[in-house]
């Protein structure tokens, strides 16, 4: 499978008592597809799969594919701590139909090199999916390093990784490494530097509410190979990031990205807590900035 483009990882919205608000999730993917984006996953960090038991994340990933049909592809997170729950997880997937799979190293376990390796070859064999690996040591604690990554070598599945360890020396590993394996960006605020590198997706979760600035700058590099644009655009995108970013407020700020876009997406489930009136306010004013400044790039370059 080939991964090329912008991938959004699904919010879930929520009603103020937190129960799924599936008609806004309906919303969010057509909002989704209409914008142009190149693919969703669900069950990622970002739709706050660590918060729901196996039942409703199996009836996600089925509604998902019922509303998708075949227009855009779906990827299905596997992420748990017990390699069992990943593996219901996957032939779940299989099941209702999903293109692909994305697996995380196990949090809290904190295994081996190897023992990630027989992880990820424990849900292959089980779903025998194409497979994005997912490396994400600040939250994981570990790191999908070479020894693993050449054990996964035995199955053709594992086609691509998302990179979030914001570590230049493991983007520039990857790349040069391991060519086989697609690179996909992991790390917002390097995505200039992933393209650079030869990288044909991003997996972006400022895309729920923003996905014409993502798609734009995928555009800008990945499609026109024009750097000076994408510069300009990542310099945009840049205080968006910083606010995402700090105060460990990421899945509450992208969660009112999308409903400030129109589409009531609720609060996050516990222990986070929704924004706060000021964080409101600065979120709201960054993004009016972002829009602004890339309608006058885009007109520039008309």
């Amino acid at each position: 499978m080939q991964f090329e483009g912008i991938y959004t990882p699904v919010v879930t919205p929520h009603f103020e008592d937190h129960s799924i608000n599936e008609t806004a999730f309906a919303a969010v993917i057509e909002f989704l597809i209409e914008a142009g984006v190149h693919g969703l996953i669900i069950a990622g960090t970002t739709g706050e799969y660590y918060a729901q038991s196996m039942d409703e994340r199996f009836r996600l990933m089925a509604l998902a594919k019922e509303i998708i049909g075949t227009r855009v592809p779906l990827i299905v997170g596997t992420g748990a701590i017990r390699t069992e729950d990943s593996i219901e997880y996957a032939q779940e997937a299989k099941r209702i139909g999903a293109d692909a799979l994305l697996i995380a190293t196990p949090p809290y376990a904190y295994p081996t090199s190897r023992e990630i390796a027989l992880h990820a070859l424990a849900i292959d064999r089980a779903a025998n999916l194409p497979a994005m690996l997912y490396n994400y040591p600040g939250r994981m604690s570990v790191n999908m390093d070479e020894e693993t990554l050449d054990r996964l070598g035995r199955s053709p599945n594992f086609c691509a990784i998302k990179e979030s360890s914001g570590a230049p020396n493991r983007l520039h590993m990857l790349a040069r490494d391991y060519p086989h394996i697609q690179l996909s960006c992991g790390m917002d605020d390097q995505a200039l530097e992933f393209f650079a590198w030869g990288a044909r997706s991003w997996v972006c979760a400022g895309s729920n509410f923003a996905p014409k600035a993502h798609i734009a700058m995928y555009q800008a590099c990945a499609v026109e190979g024009d750097f000076t644009k994408g510069r300009r655009i990542m310099s945009a995108m840049l205080p968006l990031m910083r606010v995402l970013e700090q105060g460990g407020k990421f899945v509450q700020c992208i969660k009112y990205g999308v409903t400030i876009n129109g589409i009531e997406c609720g609060p996050p489930r516990r222990p986070l807590q929704p924004l706060n009136k000021d964080d409101k306010r600065e979120f709201t004013q960054v993004v009016r900035t972002l829009n602004a400044t890339l309608a006058a790039i885009e007109e520039d370059a008309a």
